[in-house]
């Protein structure tokens, strides 16, 4: 019986700047001076932020929260690589994402802090509040790259998951139906080793997460997610394509979650310290560091500066989260769309003058 082979694919992977802070020569990007600094200072934010954020969760202070260090680099490179028109949709692991795109820090605590006025998210800023349900927000991004491509409008959407979303059903419902209808949505999913506890091996047998987009029809990539260099130009390139019409992109960023799941886990029982240890040597913001030294864009006095104003920047936010006020009528506003007879009447009661 005759055999003729009718598809054959393969999934490169990119870096840039290595774990030494050293670019390739051929592919450095050749970032200004400008640039370097608000890649640098961003992702120091996030990490300060985020250690912040974890004390405050361990004095009550703040709920569960979801630690993102060692991941700065992923969330910082492409937001910055993101225009206007494009629509970000990030998992709770990616935080820093809506202040970068002009929400207020404070509004960011909120949400961390049990407070939904933190969600209310204006569309100005062209983000998707996160879900907690793993993966749900991919097809969500799909659905809103299609409405941009019935609507005739320019933009792509981006949207984030974990490499534990990839296990899910909605991750391959969102990957057949952006094949299908082309449409301008950009997968970045950040393969931190681990769902929790399990391990990138016992969830697929597949050699990358990037080759599961051969099987719905379009470009699959992988990259060093701790290199901020290929995750900027490898993202800016797929937006671009997905903007002129050239459909989506399924971009596998490795990388580690150096910290816990949330506060709620405790990472010792099921990984060896070896392995952080590892992974520690490859943190994105000291390859950045070095980069930027080598460069004379860095040295010991502008670190003190830029610590003392993320610093600030994380506390005024604070301040202002926790002098937030919230107003008890709003469980019953927002049960539906608009406030129904019954809750109505049950509002009146409850706050009612010498109600208890």
């Amino acid at each position: 019986m005759p055999i003729s082979r009718v598809f054959e694919g393969s999934v490169d992977y990119i870096q840039i700047l290595d774990r030494y802070g050293t670019a390739d020569i051929n592919y450095d990007p050749n970032f200004s001076e400008e640039m370097l600094k608000r890649m640098y200072i961003f992702m120091v934010l996030a990490r300060r932020w985020d250690k912040k954020n974890i004390a405050l969760q361990r004095t009550g202070r703040m709920y569960t929260y979801a630690p993102l260090e060692g991941q700065e680099a992923i969330q910082v490179g492409a937001t910055l690589a993101l225009e206007k028109e494009d629509w970000a949709y990030p998992s709770y692991r990616e935080s820093m994402i809506y202040h970068m795109r002009g929400i207020p820090l404070s509004l960011v605590d909120l949400c961390w802090k049990g407070i939904e006025e933190g969600l209310k998210i204006d569309p100005k800023w062209k983000c998707f509040p996160y879900v907690i349900p793993i993966g749900t927000q991919l097809p969500q991004a799909v659905g809103a790259g299609y409405a941009l491509q019935k609507r005739g409008k320019k933009g792509a959407v981006l949207v984030f998951g974990g490499d534990g979303s990839t296990s899910e059903g909605e991750f391959h419902d969102a990957m057949n139906f952006a094949g299908v209808l082309n449409t301008p949505t950009v997968f970045l999913i950040s393969n931190n080793q681990y769902a929790i506890s399990v391990p990138r091996k016992w969830q697929t047998k597949s050699k990358t997460l990037a080759q599961k987009a051969l099987a719905y029809g379009f470009h699959g990539v992988q990259i060093d997610g701790n290199d901020i260099f290929a995750v900027y130009t490898t993202v800016k390139q797929a937006l671009k394509k997905a903007r002129e019409g050239g459909g989506p992109t399924l971009i596998e960023a490795v990388t580690y979650r150096i910290g816990a799941h949330t506060t709620a886990d405790d990472p010792g029982k099921y990984r060896p310290k070896e392995e952080e240890e590892y992974w520690r040597e490859r943190d994105p913001i000291t390859r950045l560091q070095i980069y930027m030294k080598n460069k004379g864009y860095w040295d010991s006095r502008f670190e003190e500066i830029v610590n003392t104003r993320c610093d600030k920047r994380i506390e005024e936010a604070l301040k202002e989260a926790e002098a937030f006020k919230q107003d008890p009528k709003e469980i019953f506003k927002h049960v539906y769309a608009d406030i129904t007879e019954d809750l109505e009447e049950q509002m009146k009661e409850c706050f009612e003058e010498g109600s208890q």
